[in-house]
């Protein structure tokens, strides 16, 4: 049989939607996972970029930390923790939130210093003080780079996650994990196929969050600086 008959033949196969070891529940955890890493490193990179950027202070030594954190082995980060705190969900999560903060951080700083000067000179004028001119101009102005950290870092999560299974945990790594060691070709290749269709739907989630929350002005401005790079 080829690969693409025995996929079809794992995924008609009832067993592979029942149960706790069916897709069902092996989706939900792998969204759980993903989703508590992600807020996690959200509230650790994105308040931490908006300070630096807004103030100017130690971003470039906070940037520079992300890009070493960003070098760092997703797996080797997970079992160094197996190796401190045992085998368990903390190690994934930790290893996911790792490869998570850097993209978040980086565009979060990146997108607060791109703002215009002279719209910070206007605001200032108007009378706002530190924190207003953050949350009411910089952050509105710097979210499509904020949204884009965010949803580089999601992908990335999302695809990594499968590692959970390496330590004994849930998630859609199970069925590439279960499936080498039982040589089922078909639940590998199935595995990794909801894999890559979550992650799929990580990127239409921020493109829909994106028309929402980003106003028309900055989407057709970042457009144009996407067509003239």
């Amino acid at each position: 049989m080829s690969i693409a008959e025995l996929v079809a033949a794992w995924f008609a196969d009832p067993a592979t939607w029942t149960g706790p070891d069916g897709v069902p529940a092996r989706f939900a955890e792998h969204t759980a996972y993903s989703a508590a890493a992600m807020a996690v490193a959200a509230a650790i990179a994105v308040p931490l970029g908006l300070a630096t950027g807004h103030t100017g202070r130690g971003g470039l030594f906070a940037v520079g930390l992300a890009n070493v954190a960003r070098a760092l082995p997703t797996i080797g980060v997970m079992f160094l923790v197996v190796l401190l705190m045992g085998i368990g969900l903390v190690p994934v999560q930790v290893a996911l939130v790792v490869l998570a903060v850097p993209p978040i951080l980086v565009n979060t700083y990146e997108g607060v210093r791109a703002v215009d000067p002279g719209l910070r000179d206007a605001a200032a004028g108007m009378g706002m003080r530190g924190g207003q001119v953050l949350l009411r101009l910089e952050l509105p102005v710097a979210l499509p780079m904020v949204l884009v950290g965010l949803r580089t870092a999601a992908v990335q999560v999302v695809s990594t996650a499968t590692i959970a299974a390496y330590v004994g945990v849930g998630g859609l790594g199970r069925f590439i994990f279960d499936g080498q060691n039982r040589q089922e070709f078909g639940m590998v290749a199935g595995g990794s196929l909801l894999v890559a269709l979550m992650a799929v739907l990580v990127l239409g989630l921020f493109w829909l969050l994106r028309r929402l929350a980003v106003a028309p002005g900055l989407r057709a401005r970042e457009a144009a600086r996407t067509v003239e790079s």
